[in-house]
Formats: C-alpha cells, sequence, structure tokens
C-alpha cells in the first residue's frame, strides 16, 4: 500500500502547471476526448471549490481533534513527505491512517502524519478491599493488668493450678513416716502438758529443728479430732497458700503472666507436692516465709515502719523450723530491693526496720520459751555426716534444676531489658539496672542456700525438703524467665508448656520416690497384741510405733536405733553396736522389731546378738515395698 500523504485530485500540479498558467491552458494540452473532458471537469469542480473556501471565514477543526497544527506555506512538502494546505494558516493533520482515509476525500487540507503511539501503562492492582472492622491496639504483653477482666482471668487460672497441685500432692499415700509419727506423738504429750500440766516423757525441745510448743501442739490437735489424714490436710492448705501468696507477690514485683508461671512451676516441684501431703511443719514455715515476702512486697510504697508487719511472721517461720532463719536475711533485702525504686537510699532504713523488729520478736520468744538445745543440736551445730558434695550437688539439680534454670535465665533477661511485656502498668518507666540486677541475684541465689548449709554439714538429711524453701524465692524470677521464653502475645507457648511438663514429669517422679514408706500397717497390728504399759522395747523408727500404739504404751517405753548407753549384767559398760548386742544377749526387750533400712549397723549387731540367743523367738517377718526395693519387718518376741 502505498504511503499517499494528499488525494490525488488535490495535487497541485492538478491546479497549477509549473509556469502558473491556469486552467485554460491545462484544458488545451489534456485535448478533446471523453476521459480529457471528464478529467477538466473534475479540475474546474476543484478550482472552485478552492476559490469558496478561500473567500469563506477561517473553517472549525472537525469533531476529531488534531493532533498538531503548523502554519505552513501553500504548495510545500513538509520533512515528513505529507502535503499541507493551507489556507488562512490552517491546516488540519489526522492522527491515525483510517481517520485520514475517512475524510480526506472531503477535506482539501487534510495531511497525515505518522505519530508514534503512547506507551501503555501497565495494568493497576486492585486495593485490597478494607476489612469492616479494625483490631485496636493492644499492650506488648497482650494481656492488660489492671482490667477487672484480667484479674478474673488470673485468678481462675490459679485455681486450676491450686486444684492440680492438691490432686498431685494427695496422690501420695502411706502410713506414717517416722517425721510424722514423732511430731504428731510429741503433739500430744505437749498438748497434756499445757492443757493438764502433765509431765513430758522426754525433753522435746533438746532434740527437735523446731520449737515442739508450735507446729507439734497444732498437729496433736488435729489429729485427735481428724487423725493423720486431717493432719495432712492441714500441711495442703499451707502449701496451698503459699503458691497463692507466690502468685500474688510476683504479679506485684511483675506481671500477670510471670505469676502465673512462677505458681505453674512452683506448684508441680517435688518438695512442694512432698509437703504437701506430710504432717511435719517444714509446710507451714514455708507458708509463714511466703506470708512475710507478701507483706514486704504489698507494703512497697507505704511508710517504713508498715514492714514491721512482715516481722511477725518471719519470727514464727524461724520458731516453727529453726533452719527458716537460712533465708530471714533474703526478707530483708528485699524490703530494700522493692523500695529503692520509690525511695532511693531511703529504703536502707525499711532493712533495718525489719531485722530489728525480727530479732526483737525472737529475743522475746526465747526469753519466754527457755533453753532450746534443738537449735545447736539440730540446726546450729549439727553433727556432720559422710554425704559428699557432688552426691548432694547432683540431687539438688535433679530435684530443683530446672525451676533454677528458669529462674537464672529470666535474672539475667530482667537485667538486660527491664521492659517486654513486664510491668505493663508503668507506662514508660521501668527500674534501674542495678535494681534488677540485685533482684534476680538475691532472688535467684537464695535457692542455693539450703544445698550450700548442708554441703557444709556434709549430710542430705531432708534436704529433699529444704531445697523447696529457696526454690520458693527463686519461683517468681523463674516465672520471668517463662514468660521470656513464650515471648510477646504467646508468640511461643510452646517453649512455656515444655518447661512446665517437664518439670510436671520430673516432680512426680521424684515425689513418689521420696514418699514411698514402709507400710507399717501389719506391723503395728501385730504388736498391738504383744505390748503393754510394762514392756520394754527395741524398735528401728520406734516413733511409729510409738505414735499408732501411744494408747497402749508409754513414749518412754520404746528404745531407738541409734544410740545407747548399756550396762551389761556382766558389769561392763557398753555403747554404740556394742551396746545393742549385749542387751540382746541378756534380753533386756520384751520385743524387736527391724528391717535393716534405717541402721544398718544396729541391725549386725542384733542379729549377732540372737544367734544361739534362748530368750527370743522370730515371731513374725512382714513384707514392704518401697523405691528402694522390697524389704520386710521383723519381728523377735521374748520367749
Amino acid at each position: 500500500m502505498t504511503d499517499r500523504r494528499t488525494p490525488t485530485w488535490a495535487d497541485d500540479s492538478e491546479l497549477y502547471d509549473e509556469y502558473g498558467y491556469g486552467q485554460q491552458q491545462g484544458q488545451q494540452q489534456y485535448g478533446h476526448g471523453g476521459q480529457d473532458q471528464q478529467r477538466y471537469q473534475q479540475q474546474e469542480s476543484l478550482r472552485q471549490y478552492a476559490q469558496q473556501a478561500a473567500q469563506a471565514p477561517p473553517r472549525v477543526q472537525p469533531a476529531h481533534p488534531p493532533q498538531q497544527e503548523q502554519a505552513y506555506q501553500p504548495g510545500y512538502f513538509t520533512e515528513t513527505g505529507s502535503w499541507r494546505f493551507d489556507v488562512h494558516g490552517r491546516t488540519t493533520s489526522y492522527p491515525d491512517q483510517q481517520t485520514y482515509d475517512t475524510y480526506a476525500p472531503f477535506d482539501p487540507y487534510a495531511s497525515y502524519t505518522a505519530v508514534e503511539p503512547e506507551p501503555v501503562a501497565a495494568p493497576v492492582a486492585p486495593e485490597p478491599e478494607k476489612p469492616g472492622y479494625t483490631l485496636p491496639p493492644v499492650q506488648e504483653s497482650a494481656w492488660a493488668v489492671d482490667t477487672r477482666r484480667s484479674k478474673l482471668l488470673g485468678r481462675g487460672v490459679l485455681l486450676c493450678i491450686l486444684l492440680v497441685q492438691a490432686g498431685l500432692s494427695l496422690r501420695l499415700s502411706g502410713t506414717a513416716f517416722q517425721d510424722e509419727a514423732l511430731y504428731i506423738a510429741s503433739g500430744h504429750y505437749e498438748l497434756a502438758n499445757l492443757l493438764h500440766g502433765t509431765k513430758l516423757p522426754v525433753d522435746f525441745a533438746s532434740y527437735f529443728s523446731g520449737h515442739p510448743k508450735l507446729y507439734p501442739v497444732l498437729a496433736g490437735a488435729v489429729d485427735s479430732r481428724f487423725g493423720l489424714t486431717g493432719v495432712r490436710l492441714v500441711s495442703l492448705f499451707f502449701m496451698l497458700g503459699t503458691t497463692a501468696l507466690l502468685y500474688s507477690f510476683t504479679r506485684r514485683l511483675f506481671n500477670l503472666r510471670a505469676a502465673l508461671g512462677a505458681a505453674a512451676l512452683f506448684s508441680v516441684l517435688q518438695s512442694t507436692m512432698v509437703l504437701g501431703n506430710l504432717a511435719t511443719y517444714d509446710a507451714a514455715a514455708v507458708f509463714l516465709l511466703a506470708l512475710s515476702a507478701w507483706v514486704v512486697v504489698r507494703t512497697d510504697r507505704m511508710s517504713a515502719v508498715a514492714v514491721l508487719l512482715a516481722a511477725p511472721p518471719a519470727a514464727l517461720a524461724f520458731g516453727v523450723k529453726y533452719a527458716s532463719g537460712l533465708y530471714l536475711p533474703t526478707l530483708v533485702i528485699l524490703a530494700v530491693i522493692t523500695a529503692h525504686r520509690h525511695r532511693g537510699i531511703r529504703s536502707l532504713g525499711r532493712g533495718v526496720v525489719l531485722g530489728a523488729g525480727t530479732l526483737a520478736l525472737l529475743g522475746i520468744g526465747y526469753f519466754l520459751s527457755g533453753p532450746l538445745g534443738g537449735i545447736s543440736s539440730t540446726t546450729t551445730d549439727r553433727a556432720k555426716g559422710t554425704d559428699t558434695a557432688a552426691t548432694m550437688l547432683a540431687h539438688s539439680a535433679e530435684w530443683g534444676g530446672l525451676v533454677f534454670l528458669a529462674a537464672l535465665g529470666g535474672s539475667i533477661a530482667y537485667a538486660l531489658r527491664a521492659r517486654m511485656g513486664e510491668m505493663p502498668w508503668i507506662g514508660g518507666e521501668t527500674s534501674g539496672r542495678w535494681r534488677r540486677v540485685m533482684l534476680g541475684l538475691v532472688l535467684t541465689g537464695t535457692a542455693l542456700l539450703a544445698p550450700a548449709y548442708q554441703i557444709h554439714l556434709q549430710t542430705e538429711i531432708s534436704l529433699y525438703k529444704h531445697v523447696g524453701f529457696g526454690l520458693f524465692f527463686a519461683a517468681p524470677m523463674a516465672g520471668l524467665g517463662m514468660a521470656r521464653l513464650v515471648g510477646p502475645h504467646f508468640r511461643h507457648p510452646q517453649l512455656g508448656i515444655l518447661l512446665y511438663v517437664l518439670t510436671l514429669v520430673f516432680g512426680m517422679v521424684q515425689a513418689q520416690r521420696a514418699f514411698s514408706f514402709p507400710d507399717s500397717t501389719q506391723m503395728t497390728a501385730y504388736l498391738r497384741t504383744v505390748v503393754d504399759k510394762k514392756g520394754t522395747y527395741l524398735a528401728e523408727e520406734q516413733e511409729v510405733p510409738g505414735y499408732y500404739l501411744r494408747d497402749k504404751t508409754d513414749w518412754t517405753q520404746w528404745q531407738n536405733t541409734y544410740f545407747m548407753d548399756y550396762r551389761g549384767k556382766d558389769g561392763k559398760q557398753y555403747t554404740g553396736p556394742d551396746a545393742f548386742r549385749q542387751a540382746v544377749r541378756d534380753g533386756k526387750f520384751d520385743a524387736i522389731v527391724m528391717h535393716g533400712g534405717v541402721s544398718p549397723a544396729t541391725f549386725d549387731a542384733v542379729k549377732e546378738g540372737l544367734k544361739g540367743n534362748a530368750h527370743y523367738r522370730l515371731a513374725a517377718v512382714l513384707p514392704f515395698t518401697t523405691s528402694s526395693g522390697e524389704n520386710a519387718y521383723r519381728i523377735w518376741v521374748k520367749r
């Protein structure tokens, strides 16, 4: 297809010749043929149209807007090769070939210039539809702390934690443990002494690790009405109260999530489960320490005198169990740290007030109670054992290592960064790094006090219980560490669940092993048929038959297997295992009950004394099973 710029009939050679002659000369040139005649008529029509256009006013541009308008000299070709027919300085340019072909036959001013097409814009993606609602801004912790809803939610979760704790403690069962029998039986004698002036069979204060007129009296009173189960339930209430107080003051120190984490981890520890169903004064002592710590934290913004409210439970905790004194310095330091953010250097006075008040109450109590030989014999000057430090460290790590590591991680994270959901009610204010470091150091470090002290004494006796005292103070930092593991908005809940489940599983297994005592049901039932108020009886763990058979025997009729001085019938003085051997040979005891699991040396000495001995006969062998394996009570009765 040819690139036509102007129509054939608008060619300038048909209007003007090379020399500018008009139509007459062109008419002569074409001749008189029919074809020439037709051509002449077309040229004449075009000439008349051009004359009319020249005399007419400037014409309006066509409906299709021209792309460009430029002035050209008539009869000239443009640079692009298109013809521009100019009338009154106006030309018509069409933007595309199709439009030009349509209008060119009727427009003598038509021209066509190729125009490059404009680039096509990329399709624009449709805007996403806006949601019908928007979420309100939330706190970094994902839980509002000061709302009624959050408080109800926290208390509901705490209730579930307490129910789990109660179930874990109540699943432990068995007859009275040696310490339980000792404290409850002594409580009956102490209660009779207080109410009726009855003389005590022995001076319990000389070897008890707590004042005999505190917890033992309570245990004896409850046992008189509800039995051993009732006394164990008292311990359970003490431990449940401890967990609730831990939740409350941890929430005050940090936030709701840390409080729930602390309560959850503490509730499934081996020591918590065992003490919750053990009729000893450990549960009462932990509760009193928790109450004192709660008062210390809750009065952090009050005057220094208000902290004196924490002194009575702290002093009473020491009276209930002397080993609680190991944790009194922690309470004093905690009183300073919690108030430092509000009072600065004046917070030191708060610690002085608490320490002085506690010492004053202890001094008054000691003055009123008289000599307490049990403090030195069971606590300060306790006889050293033979257990190694490595063994005690391994067992301490087994019983509380996970919670301690969580507390250590929480302390480090809290020292490095104050805010990640903790303390959201403070707004932009955070406590100083010094205070954060000291708080983590004191609370977490307290968990090491019991293992360190018993390593010093080289004895592991009751360590499985004492570990729980320190872990109570470390639990707030462990809850904080658990909250950091989970992250804001519960980003990693599986980590918190893993920590809780591992602590739960280990605690259940360890508690079952620690609460595994010899079943004394058959043993006491048989002894009931052979004992009376006149005989003398040798028994391994003599506290158990002394408790169960106190209606038929007196406390002084039972001889333990730990130590004995004896003058034989031969006139010689014996002590230790030799005393037991010679006493058996002489037929001193009316009945002998042993299984060899508590005093192996004494058991061997007794068996030597029984060889060929005509004074005794083996009356009963009563098997039992513990976590250590199978064993049996052996009962020898005097002929």
